[in-house]
């Protein structure tokens, strides 16, 4: 498979893999509510970079390891349940009025912070244990055992460029102003909601048999 057609079938299957519902949608759903565009963006970008991980394990055959190793999928999962969990928490804890007197781009340019909403981002994604299993289905359809290092550096980069396009076409729809001064009203019971949607993520996780 060439470069081109390589990229039209990762582009295909990963939009609807990114726009399907899961932690990924609500925490950038919950950031961009809670704390403003810049919060969204920056969080969208911790989520594409924590791609990274999966694709470079991917890119060393890990994947298939990882997909068919019990003993690393619980260790992925526990960890990855525990900290959707730990997320949902945070979100439950929002009282009235948080959103109300929080400003728009309550993510200032401060390192820590910025660095803080990033690193939140990556983790979210990075600890998806179901990324192994959809990333060595997803290589297997492109890679060949002749294929050049730079174009599976360029599959890699052009996945997270899919992946930070779609959450920051999210962040701006749930940025505009028609649509957060509605969400403000009730700012705090959908970060409820929200936090309640990733409690039961985590704990469907660690319930699940696989």
């Amino acid at each position: 498979m060439d470069l081109l057609q390589g990229l039209l079938l990762i582009t295909s299957i990963h939009l609807l893999a990114a726009a399907s519902p899961g932690p990924d949608f609500i925490f950038v759903s919950q950031q961009t509510l809670r704390h403003g565009r810049k919060a969204g963006l920056l969080s969208s970008l911790g989520i594409s970079l924590g791609l990274s991980v999966h694709i470079a394990y991917s890119a060393v055959g890990l994947a298939a390891l990882m997909a068919n190793s019990a003993l690393a999928l619980l260790i992925l999962k526990i960890a990855g349940g525990c900290y959707l969990i730990y997320l949902g928490i945070q979100g439950l804890k929002s009282k009235a009025g948080s959103m109300d007197n929080a400003p728009t781009e309550a993510i200032t340019a401060k390192p820590k912070t910025a660095a803080r909403s990033i690193g939140a981002g990556f983790l979210c994604n990075a600890l998806n244990p179901k990324a192994p299993v959809y990333f060595v289905s997803l290589f297997t359809l492109v890679l060949s055992s002749d294929m050049p290092l730079y174009q599976l550096a360029i599959y890699g980069v052009w996945i997270m460029l899919i992946q930070m396009a779609w959450f920051s076409a999210v962040v701006m729809m749930l940025s505009r102003p028609a649509v957060s001064v509605r969400f403000k009203r009730f700012g705090h019971w959908i970060d409820r909601i929200l936090g309640g949607a990733m409690i039961a993520l985590g704990v469907k996780l660690l319930a699940s048999r696989q």
